[in-house]
């Protein structure tokens, strides 16, 4: 755990404990031991009323320096504190007098501020010129508008006692960015400015890397090779790089989540300052519910790249139990078929006028960069998700995916049921009775004799019929009426919740699971930069270990390892088969229930309630068999084109939905014909519709000619110096 968090959660306690109390001599006296200390080291307390109270404490008066000292040495914030303003009393020139008035007052105040000298900044309003103090910062030029200041008050009535007011303990300007110290990302050593270029890929390398946990020497090693091919060897260059890459990882290792100690307040300065990845936010309101979409921009690019005329899935209400507000996230299929997260939305409301809100806000975003991209299909995980708003914004089919049902179903009955042999047989019913929509037998009558065979096992069934019996018949509907997903869609899906879950649910943060600043965080800095970097090491073909890992996500992927012979079926009634281990010879995974996407297996990963690379395997081999039943999805894909075929003539809409699927099916696989038949794959991509790509990727993609560039006078060719000089000005700073 870091010190930051851990000083943030200490700062949560002391916060927690504040009670409101109307009189000074109520306050506890306050001598922490050592020789200095900080508001850290204090249990502070509200003083005033409902309406208008501080946060104050009573120390004595003789350790005020030594308060003041250990507030200079923090950690993330080091700094001075000058007097900025100060009253005295005589003794005994005040007859009447309250409990907090004081013999001398003080007000101190960082020594970043409270003027800002650096760009839009200003004096006081209070002042017509500029305080020249002594004892200033380090360097007096720095003054970067910082409003932390608290007061010392030396009580009339108990002059060896001081009241400590802070104001505002925060080292921020007014915008509430962090404007000084190691945090201050525009300022992270003394030679930022003469740091060689260094392009957003390397930063955003860099960045991953340290967010990931990799050794600093590691980090350094590939951010040097990648400096070089820029700027060539040189040892200058090497040691500023070091420079850079141990500046860069202490603002990350001491950053913190908590922009402000009311979770509202810090999610409202991290949307002001991170305005180029929200694609959507709206505040809580008596009319409104709290709704956060998060884009960045290289996810914007991915939705585009690999959501343009493919699939577009859901993980729906992640965190329903233990997150402040639910986390719904949109997913493409990358290169590899795997899940890639391209848009985060935090919010607890599924209401249809909600969804569309932020659903069209982040069609908006990618049609203002490709006014082409369209999507082929939607994949829902929820039975009760709003399928409207997608029809109508996305103008695509939905299709439904079954990996949630299966993987909760699955979970609960090996956590409530001990026999191996009772786990199997459920968990085959449970399958049937969905499977029970295309036999034409009653989902219900098969649900009602589960519950009967099985009524001594009382702990699952009670959690059967409270949570999926009233909401069954929902469910079956869906499966009905929209097509069901592949499996391995289905686990590419499942893979992503899996990670994202290991990911959010660590011991050390449980603390913080109710802040929605502490899930952005996690979101945008370890599962983006997570993400980043696997896309990064399979294109680039660096990072072995880090591509060797990605590519093993999914449980297909790791399925298609496994060689056809190593699978034995049963064949006498088909009820399980045998998959050897590809590591030991002597190790067999029995799979239960073959051939169905509710198959069972004894291995680890499937204990865990996970879709397991054995069960793909066998399914894959059972698919192409005559003597195993098909699929739940394509069945329900067959289901919905015979439906179809029967609409009659004088049905217009329903012939335009279906002249539309036979359409876009046929595009489809005219385009894979012509793919898998061309020798010479470089004539496709030239009668493909032009890409988008990112202006800060571009190279010679759209360069104009040659003649375009030659000046036509001396002004122009001055002009055009002076603007390389400001461009080359630009690349040099620091982000």
């Amino acid at each position: 755990m870091s010190k930051a968090f851990t000083l943030c959660l200490s700062f949560n306690k002391i916060f927690l404990k504040m009670e409101i109390v109307e009189s000074i001599p109520d306050l506890p006296v306050q001598d922490p031991p050592g020789e200095d200390f900080s508001a850290s080291d204090l249990s502070w307390s509200k003083f005033g009323n409902e309406e208008r109270h501080d946060d104050v404490a009573l120390i004595p008066y003789d350790r005020v320096d030594a308060f003041i000292v250990g507030e200079c040495c923090n950690v993330e914030f080091p700094t001075r504190f000058h007097i900025e303003r100060g009253r005295k009393r005589c003794r005994g020139s005040l007859k009447e007098y309250k409990h907090d008035e004081y013999l001398e007052y003080r007000l101190y105040w960082c020594s970043f501020g409270p003027e800002n000298y650096g760009e839009g900044g200003g004096i006081l309003p209070s002042r017509r010129y500029r305080l020249n103090t002594r004892n200033r910062a380090a360097r007096p030029q720095s003054m970067r508008g910082c409003t932390c200041h608290f007061i010392v008050k030396r009580l009339y009535a108990r002059p060896s006692l001081a009241l400590l007011v802070y104001n505002n303990r925060r080292h921020v300007n007014k915008s509430g960015f962090v404007c000084h110290g190691p945090l201050d990302r525009d300022a992270i050593g003394p030679g930022a400015k003469k740091i060689p270029y260094i392009c957003n890929e390397i930063q955003q390398q860099t960045m991953s890397m340290i967010y990931l946990g990799i050794p600093e020497e590691n980090v350094l090693a590939k951010h040097i090779e990648g400096i070089q091919r820029y700027c060539g060897s040189d040892a200058k260059v090497n040691s500023l790089a070091a420079q850079y890459v141990h500046k860069l990882g202490m603002i990350i290792k001491r950053s913190t989540h908590e922009l402000d100690l009311d979770d509202q307040a810090s999610i409202r300065l991290w949307v002001e300052r991170n305005k180029k990845s929200v694609f959507f936010y709206q505040d809580t309101t008596e009319n409104d519910p709290f709704i956060l979409g998060i884009q960045t921009e290289w996810q914007l690019q991915q939705m585009i790249r690999f959501g343009h005329r493919s699939l577009v899935a859901a993980d729906s209400t992640f965190g329903i139990k233990k997150l402040k507000y639910p986390l719904c996230t949109l997913l493409v299929f990358d290169s590899r078929q795997h899940a890639l997260p391209v848009a985060w939305i935090i919010t607890r409301t599924i209401a249809k006028p909600d969804v569309s809100k932020w659903m069209k806000a982040l069609h908006d975003r990618v049609h203002a960069v490709d006014p082409t991209w369209k999507v082929n299909g939607f994949l829902t995980d929820d039975a009760a998700a709003e399928i409207d708003p997608i029809r109508e914004i996305f103008s695509c089919p939905v299709l439904f995916s079954l990996w949630r049902i299966r993987r909760s179903w699955l979970r609960n009955i090996i956590k409530k049921c001990s026999n191996i042999e009772v786990q199997r047989e459920i968990f085959k019913r449970l399958g049937n009775t969905l499977y029970s929509i295309w036999d034409g037998n009653d989902p219900f009558v098969a649900l009602e004799e589960l519950s009967q065979d099985f009524v001594d096992q009382m702990a699952f069934m009670q959690y059967l019929k409270a949570t999926w019996v009233p909401k069954f018949e929902m469910w079956l509907t869906t499966m009905k009426t929209l097509p069901l997903a592949s499996q391995e869609a289905s686990g590419a899906i499942e893979a992503y919740h899996v990670k994202l879950k290991d990911r959010l649910y660590d011991d050390s943060h449980l603390g913080a699971l109710q802040r929605v600043d502490w899930l952005v965080h996690k979101l945008t800095t370890e599962l983006h930069s997570s993400y980043w970097l696997d896309r990064y090491a399979d294109e680039s073909d660096s990072f072995q270990n880090v591509k060797t890992e990605y590519i093993n996500t999914t449980s297909w992927h790791r399925a298609l390892e496994i060689p056809d012979a190593a699978v034995t079926l049963d064949c006498k009634d088909n009820s399980f088969a045998k998959v050897l281990s590809q590591k030991d010879s002597s190790i067999a995974r029995l799979v239960w229930n073959p051939g169905s996407e509710f198959a069972h297996c004894d291995c680890e990963w499937s204990m865990q309630g996970n879709l397991c690379k054995h069960v793909i395997k066998v399914n894959m081999i059972c698919g192409n068999l005559q003597s195993y039943r098909p699929s739940m999805s394509f069945q329900s894909f067959n289901e919905i084109l015979v439906g179809l075929s029967k609409k009659p003539a004088d049905d217009s809409i329903a012939l335009d939905l279906s002249t539309a699927w036979t359409h876009q099916m046929l595009d489809q696989i005219r385009k894979l014909v012509e793919l898998n038949q061309s020798n010479d794959i470089g004539t496709i991509v030239n009668n493909m519709p032009l890409r988008w790509v990112a202006k800060k990727g571009r190279t010679s993609v759209g360069r104009p000619s040659a003649l375009a560039l030659l000046p036509s006078s001396t002004n122009n060719n001055s002009s055009t110096s002076a603007k390389k000089n400001q461009k080359r000005k630009r690349l040099s700073r620091l982000y």
